[in-house]
């Protein structure tokens, strides 16, 4: 069925766009920021704390396609009011359950799994708003208009991560402890609802009609000779990224319970809370430097950005494993970051260059199931870190090491990017990502 042309977005209806993608985000970060300190305040394991956003990022990952199809058919407002509804929902049933670990009324395994499952609604539901979002600017902005309507929405998305850790502290007050900020971005993410139902534009369809990717192929192309490069590049960047992003809140605990041993247990997971607050912010800081500034500025193809980025990442970790202090972990993670912030456009983009238009959708699927699904291995980076201290940031930089030669000497690989980055490539990775399911999923 032929498709309409593309709608005026008006301001307001983009700053409400701008508003959903960056309270999910401000959410995910600011919750990823306080959940180890909640997970040692209720007495959980290291790698059961991992575990929470595991499980999250793997529902996400596998959940996102059917969303994506569904907002094609049902619309992109109703899909924006399932996501910020997940969300809601999702931070709420997880701050009773830190509500009840903090007051002992379950044990540390009861809660848990309460949590566990209490997060995974965001999984499952939460990532109905990312597709939509995205196709709802792209089909009401004309094609010379689009780069920098997508570069903005992704811009909400990087200023969550900004604004989440920082908010987060705020929230810890009174009775609710460190499930404050949940309740708090819960009660933002309803705010948006609201603001959705009421004043977002969308026409309904008619009954029958679908949207323009209805009948987009989604399958078939995970070995593909074409796409394999960048899914095993995909899965091993994200792998790292996960892993770092949930051992850091661990590591400038200890390291400040270093630094002032005389501390008790409460002061001390409220002094490191600030530190962590100030890594995860330079780090956002460092990919909205990367992803608003240096791409853009050195009009770097997607082959540079497979290159520079894994080094980068991989001297990031390797600042981190052999950091003095919490102050010298800052700097490698915000080393590291601006490194990611290269890499994952990179991959992303250079999938998309490989492929027809017709396969779009299908890579974008398996780009985005490479994603979350690396979580799995989440809880194992944490284990090791209990182990050994420096050993997940020394694998990492191994790791990102090995990619770099990867960039170098794959055929696929070193040939993409006879075109400097597309605006709407480094946009559609930024709002793909989660936080971060490293973004925080």
């Amino acid at each position: 069925m032929s498709v309409a042309p593309p709608l005026k977005l008006s301001r307001s209806a983009f700053a409400i766009i701008f508003g959903v993608s960056m309270a999910t985000a401000m959410g995910n970060t600011g919750l990823q920021s306080v959940l180890p300190a909640i997970g040692r305040s209720i007495g959980m394991p290291d790698p059961a704390v991992a575990a929470v956003f595991s499980l999250s990022a793997i529902l996400w990952s596998v959940s996102s396609p059917t969303w994506a199809r569904l907002s094609d058919i049902r619309g992109r407002k109703p899909l924006m009011i399932v996501g910020l509804a997940g969300f809601a929902v999702s931070m709420i049933l997880c701050g009773v359950v830190v509500s009840a670990g903090l007051a002992k009324l379950a044990t540390p395994m009861v809660i848990f799994v309460l949590f566990l499952l209490s997060r995974a609604l965001f999984g499952l539901f939460g990532a109905a708003s990312n597709p939509a979002t995205q196709a709802y600017v792209a089909e009401r902005t004309a094609p010379e208009d689009r780069t920098q309507a997508m570069s903005n929405l992704a811009g909400a998305i990087s200023l969550g991560t900004v604004v989440g850790p920082v908010a987060a502290p705020l929230f810890i007050i009174g009775v609710f402890e460190y499930a404050g900020p949940l309740y708090a971005f819960a009660l933002i993410a309803v705010g948006m609802l609201v603001v959705t139902v009421r004043f977002l534009p969308e026409p309904r369809m008619a009954p029958g009609e679908a949207g323009p990717g209805a009948s987009t192929p989604t399958r078939g192309l995970w070995r593909d000779r074409r796409l394999v490069p960048f899914l095993i590049y995909g899965f091993l960047v994200a792998t790292c990224q996960t892993a770092q992003a949930q051992t850091l809140g661990f590591l400038i605990i200890d390291k400040t319970h270093k630094a002032f041993p005389r501390l008790s247990p409460y002061d001390l997971l409220h002094v490191s809370q600030g530190y962590i607050e100030v890594a995860m912010v330079a780090g956002a800081m460092a990919g909205l430097l990367a992803l608003w500034g240096l791409i853009r500025m050195f009009a770097m193809t997607p082959k540079d950005l497979l290159r520079w980025g894994a080094g980068l990442a991989g001297l990031g970790n390797l600042i981190v494993a052999f950091a003095p202090d919490y102050a010298a972990a800052t700097v490698g993670y915000a080393l590291s970051s601006l490194g990611f912030s290269f890499a994952r456009p990179g991959f992303t983009a250079g999938a998309s260059l490989s492929v027809q238009m017709e396969e779009q959708a299908g890579a974008a699927g398996a780009i985005a199931a490479v994603n979350g699904v690396n979580a799995l291995l989440a809880p194992l980076a944490v284990a090791f870190y209990r182990f050994s201290a420096p050993g997940p940031f020394l694998l990492n930089a191994l790791i990102l090491g090995g990619l770099v030669a990867y960039a170098f000497r794959d055929p696929i690989l070193g040939a993409v990017g006879a075109a400097p980055v597309r605006g709407e490539q480094v946009a559609i990775t930024t709002t793909l990502e989660r936080s971060d399911e490293g973004a925080g999923v």
